[in-house]
């Protein structure tokens, strides 16, 4: 692997914390996980990109299907502590904190630019959700040439079931999954 640089993608208490009407059901268990490729990461001085989705507070920029959602429980809403990165993933001086409205991060972002500016050849994803933010990530970033590791371990989605499922049809299109443990090795 040439040069790699880190995805994480919506690790923002609305995501996370039990309290949120919005929480993912996988997100708390990934974190242990997304710590570890993260510590690896910064070790090697290596690009990270903290993905977040942020919205306006009048939510003009939620997706259509998200909309109606929007209306009854604000998400993500732009300075908000919801918005924010979860304290145990908390963004250090030197990393990349790029917003996004809709689920890829490739979508209406500097990422691509960013990526090309950096040299980067691989992108290595965590976060979550799999079905949503995950997968149309890694199928942008195909679409952009960019080979995408998937961190199974790292990754979370509502249920296991959901979890799985995607990781198949990603796996089966030629997207490598590894686990958080592979990271050390694979970065070098």
């Amino acid at each position: 692997m040439e040069r790699p640089a880190l995805l994480i993608i919506d690790m923002q208490n609305d995501f996370v914390c039990e309290d949120s009407p919005y929480r993912v059901a996988g997100a708390a268990s990934v974190i242990p996980r997304i710590q570890a490729v993260l510590a690896e990461f910064r070790k090697r001085k290596l690009p990270v990109f903290h993905i977040l989705r942020v919205h306006r507070p009048d939510g003009s920029d939620v997706e259509i299907i998200r909309q109606e959602k929007f209306r009854k429980h604000p998400f993500a809403v732009a300075g908000t502590h919801g918005a924010a990165v979860i304290d145990e993933l908390a963004p250090r001086a030197g990393e990349y904190i790029l917003t996004k409205t809709r689920m890829s991060a490739f979508i209406g972002t500097e990422l691509d630019l960013m990526l090309r500016t950096l040299g980067i050849t691989t992108v290595i994803i965590t976060g979550i959700q799999t079905p949503n933010c995950i997968r149309t990530t890694v199928f942008d970033a195909i679409a952009y040439n960019y080979p995408a590791i998937i961190v199974d371990d790292a990754v979370g989605a509502a249920t296991e079931e959901i979890h799985r499922a995607n990781l198949r049809d990603m796996e089966n299109i030629g997207v490598r999954i590894v686990k958080s443990t592979d990271i050390p090795r694979l970065i070098g």
